[in-house]
């Protein structure tokens, strides 16, 4: 017996470790589909949850954005540059949206002859799941996908006083990432460590991400990968002797950042 009414009318998701909160009709759009199942034939009690109460999915977390825009607008629209149409077909497979898979490996086949040809793909897939949306709806932009995201990082160098020596650099410590989440995920996916700031919803901003690695020409690789663009960048350093010996070398300190638009 379906026991739906039994769920709060906005739910809140772990989908492998991104929370989402999002409401019950939502989760229940698409008839047959393994959410419908999930929240219309079951109990809360039945249900995995994470620590926090959380209803606990062990799928793609990132991708699960487009999931969840597929059902609450009955249409989809991703990135210009986005490169995961495979991986987003797996996951339209696993949740048993048929209709979403089928047009996601068309917009695959859509996406190699654009490539072939030199014509820009399309990156709207239009679905008639249900007639939900409504003409007072604002247009969403393109899968969200401008924005901003800011790199920045501190390092150090030395220079003797007789500034005849060569430069002594030192190892960039951290790569800062600054932005929405989603834009940063989709740029920099499992390379990104998300320690300092963990279960912050996609449509939020944070300052505390930071990079896996330390060289920012393959950070400027990957945002030139997804379509983005420096715009900007600025930078501040200050001097300082250790001592007084005159023979020690100058330290140097600085901080840049350049920042990135799409």
């Amino acid at each position: 017996m379906a026991q739906s009414s039994t769920f709060p009318d906005v739910v809140e998701l772990n989908v492998g470790g991104q929370v989402y909160v999002t409401r019950f009709d939502t989760l229940t759009a698409v008839p047959n589909s393994l959410l419908w199942a999930k929240f219309t034939q079951n109990s809360p009690a039945t249900l995995p949850k994470d620590s926090k109460g959380r209803f606990f999915f062990d799928r793609d977390g990132f991708l699960f954005r487009y999931i969840l825009d597929y059902l609450r607008d009955s249409e989809l629209f991703l990135p210009e540059f986005f490169k995961e149409r495979k991986r987003l077909q797996r996951e339209a497979d696993f949740f048993q949206l048929p209709e979403l898979s089928r047009r996601l490996a068309a917009a695959s086949k859509d996406s190699s002859s654009a490539e072939d040809s030199g014509e820009p793909e399309e990156a709207e897939l239009p679905s008639p799941v249900t007639p939900s949306s409504s003409p007072d709806r604002p247009p969403r932009s393109p899968g969200g996908c401008s924005g901003y995201i800011t790199i920045g990082y501190r390092g150090t160098y030395t220079i003797g006083r007789d500034i005849q020596a060569d430069a002594k650099f030192r190892r960039v410590a951290r790569i800062t990432v600054c932005g929405k989440i989603s834009l940063a995920k989709e740029v920099f996916g499992e390379t990104l460590n998300e320690s300092r700031d963990p279960d912050r919803p996609p449509d939020k901003y944070t300052a505390r991400y930071y990079l896996k690695y330390n060289f920012l020409e393959q950070a400027f690789d990957r945002l030139a990968e997804a379509g983005f663009h420096m715009v900007a960048c600025s930078s501040t350093g200050t001097c300082s002797y250790g001592s007084n010996d005159p023979s020690e070398d100058k330290l140097w300190t600085s901080y840049t950042e350049y920042v990135f638009s799409r």
